[in-house]
């Protein structure tokens, strides 16, 4: 009786620590929480379908847990305190894994709150995701054991960007424009340090930092860079604040070159037109012909959904996540992110790795160039006729930075 006791006892606790096991077609509930109405809302529409498309092509069978996941969106608008709030909601519907990405402002939030949550709440804790968050604090200064980064971050995309730029030899004076948040000073910031390392002849010109989603009319800014004499402008902006920046551009004249993170992202291409050609340069981690399986899926989601696929740390999320989820045998958030530090998978630009000392994800980086689309060259963003033509990559070790961070990890 006793020995039945026992094993009835034994019983129960492996049923209860059970829940922490990755069994096969297991739910696993996540939220993003990024814009879904305003001037940058179209963005992160087009951003849930993405999530939407590859929730389902990396369930069950698609990641080696065979986990399904199950994900939700909610609009915060933008606001820092909107996405606190939606935060309180998320974790209220039982989601462990946490997903945002347009924003550093938002991102700095939620890494704050998240840290709370989590000292507050042990065996509750959450993971924060982040897609495209950029700002280097999120892996220095701020680092957090529960925040992962997906996205290159500024440090890394100007330590390319400088270096293809250093090679141009025509680029002489550089005005730097960006939206007034922590995401465009960052830009500012490594803009100028990596230039002056790498071609100090360059001459900044000019610097301004507009509202982020509120200006309309970029004409005043066009008119201050056409008479500051730069033949080049460097900015961090997206979605409405590229678009209607270019519309200016070609509206006012102005033929200079253009440095980009997001010429491909959402309205960019439609407002780029042919005028962008050969002048319009984007630094990011993947780029529209990517060849392979990249491209079947983009196909794929342009037939389904009548939209153009860029987000690719999305994938990148399901790739990593169902590997550390089988790594760990778990979707328990502290075993997951044990798993995840130093993680290696096979993803579509190659191998990345989470490093561990900060977790910011390691990844070649692409130099690409706004141009008519060609047989070599096929895939057309928004039905422009034209492309994002591949100039250059740049592999790991080069995109690659330090860290400063010191990273707080639970005992």
């Amino acid at each position: 009786m006793k020995f039945a006791m026992k094993a009835v006892a034994a019983t129960a606790i492996l049923m209860a620590a059970g829940v922490s096991f990755a069994q096969k077609g297991e739910t696993v509930k996540m939220v993003r929480i990024d814009p879904l109405t305003g001037l940058l809302g179209p963005v992160g529409v087009s951003q849930m379908k993405g999530y939407q498309f590859f929730a389902e092509k990396f369930s069950g069978a698609g990641n080696p847990a065979g986990v399904k996941f199950d994900i939700s969106f909610i609009d915060n608008k933008l606001s820092p305190a909107e996405s606190l709030n939606a935060l309180k909601a998320a974790i209220d519907q039982g989601a462990r894994y946490i997903i945002q990405g347009n924003g550093s402002s938002v991102a700095l939030a939620l890494v704050d709150a998240i840290n709370k949550h989590n000292e507050r709440n042990p065996g509750k804790e959450v993971l924060y995701l982040n897609d495209s968050a950029v700002d280097p604090d999120l892996t220095n200064s701020k680092c957090s054991y529960w925040h992962f980064r997906f996205d290159a971050d500024t440090s890394m995309k100007m330590e390319a960007m400088s270096s293809f730029m250093a090679e141009q030899k025509d680029i002489k004076n550089v005005y730097i424009l960006g939206q007034n948040y922590s995401h465009g000073v960052q830009v500012a910031k490594y803009a100028k340090e990596t230039l002056a390392r790498k071609r100090p002849d360059i001459q900044i010109v000019g610097e301004d930092l507009h509202p982020l989603a509120q200006t309309r009319d970029f004409a005043p800014y066009i008119a201050k860079i056409k008479a500051s004499g730069a033949d080049t402008v460097i900015t961090g902006n997206w979605g409405s604040d590229l678009s209607l920046l270019i519309k200016a551009a070609n509206e006012g004249g102005y033929n200079g070159k253009f440095f980009t993170y997001y010429a491909g992202v959402t309205g960019t291409p439609t407002a780029l037109g042919t005028n962008g050609a050969g002048r319009v340069y984007q630094i990011a981690y993947n780029h529209y012909n990517m060849g392979g399986q990249m491209q079947k899926w983009q196909d794929e989601f342009k037939k389904k959904y009548n939209d153009d696929f860029y987000t690719g740390s999305t994938i990148r999320i399901f790739e990593t996540l169902g590997a550390a989820m089988a790594k760990a045998k778990s979707t328990d958030p502290v075993k997951v992110a044990a798993a995840l530090e130093g993680i290696r998978v096979q993803s579509i630009n190659g191998e990345v790795e989470m490093r561990k000392t900060d977790h910011q994800l390691q990844q070649p980086l692409y130099m690409t160039v706004w141009d008519k689309a060609s047989a070599k060259y096929p895939y057309s963003p928004e039905n422009t006729g034209m492309t994002l033509v591949p100039l250059k990559e740049y592999p790991n070790y080069v995109s690659s930075t330090p860290t400063s961070c010191q990273m707080k990890r639970p005992s």
